[in-house]
């Protein structure tokens, strides 16, 4: 099983906000997950963002890949510096 932190997509039509979770990489994107790490909601101003650090280092020291559009909001956080 391959663990991989990406986003998940919550809330209503026209109105998203997504979910940071560490999943199976085999799993379907809103499907299940195995832990919530953050979320993230554009509909903001301005775009507000909560990641919980520690967990995203447990899963990152277990060898969790990053996807895209996690990667690039975990280097806005600052949360991401080597990858």
């Amino acid at each position: 099983m391959a663990v991989k932190i990406r986003l998940t997509r919550m809330g209503a039509k026209k109105k998203p906000f997504y979910r940071l979770v560490a999943a199976d990489s085999e799993a379907p994107r809103d499907g299940r997950f195995l832990e919530i790490l953050g979320y993230y909601d554009p509909m903001k101003e301005p775009a507000l963002v909560k990641i919980d650090q520690e967990k995203v280092n447990y899963w990152l020291g277990k060898g969790a890949m990053v996807s895209d559009s996690a990667k690039a909001l975990l280097k806005k956080q600052g949360l991401l510096k080597a990858l």
